[in-house]
């Protein structure tokens, strides 16, 4: 399960379990529950802070948990839901946000990373993908427009219609990442961003951003349909 740790002012929401490495941290109910209780753990701190997310080993994290779906296809639609209530969640958090993606972000993985206000990422292994198109799994509206507002137009677009891999140099001169640099580099890169910006911490950086993407979190707290009938064809 997902958990927290404290670098000074900065929180660390970790997507693997404790002393787990190379696991897919799959956004599974239960790791969408508990990645929520963490942020409300984070929320209730006082004073300047930042919230810096990353994995561990080769995964970042690979999404939803697809054996779960096939598993329980009657209750796809409310979990995709919870997990676009996160994302929306992510995207207005009242403190500076960074993702240290140190190894692959697929799907609701690159979700998470994309709503992040600042992404680090490992220039030489690992990529970012939105891989929807390529196993004919379709996007619930609110991802579709996270990735067009928070992206530059070309790249969100190749993004979502190619379900191209993006690695982390890639990523930065396109300006999917915000950075790329080397391994060990990642998770420092993305705390000192939260460092450096700790003091905007607030109401007002909340209903900045909430007001920036208001289209896009208004999707993302839509009510979801549909997506499990799309699951039970998957599966069948």
């Amino acid at each position: 399960m997902p958990h927290l740790t404290r670098d000074d002012t900065v929180f660390v929401l970790h997507l693997n379990e404790e002393g787990a490495t190379d696991t897919e941290n799959v956004l599974g109910p239960p790791q969408v529950a508990q990645i929520n209780e963490l942020l409300d753990e984070v929320l209730a701190s006082e004073g300047p802070a930042a919230l810096v997310t990353t994995g561990a080993g080769k995964f970042f994290s690979t999404g939803l948990d697809t054996a779960w779906v096939l598993e329980h296809v009657d209750q796809v639609d409310a979990y995709t839901q919870s997990v676009q209530e996160l994302l929306a969640r992510l995207l207005t958090f009242p403190m500076p946000t960074a993702a240290a993606v140190q190894g692959h972000a697929f799907g609701g993985g690159a979700l998470v990373a994309i709503a992040h206000d600042h992404m680090v990422m490992r220039a030489d292994r690992g990529y970012i993908c939105m891989p929807g198109i390529t196993i004919g799994a379709s996007y619930a509206p609110g991802s579709v427009l996270l990735v067009a507002d928070r992206l530059p137009v070309r790249p969100a677009h190749e993004m979502l219609m190619t379900g191209r891999r993006y690695g982390g140099e890639l990523a930065r001169d396109l300006g999917i990442a915000d950075a790329a640099v080397a391994a060990d580099e990642v998770l420092a890169a993305a705390i000192t961003y939260g460092r450096t910006h700790q003091n905007t911490r607030g109401r007002t950086l909340g209903e900045i951003k909430s007001s920036r993407y208001a289209s896009t979190v208004a999707a993302l707290r839509a009510t979801v349909s549909g997506v499990g009938d799309q699951a039970a064809i998957a599966g069948s």
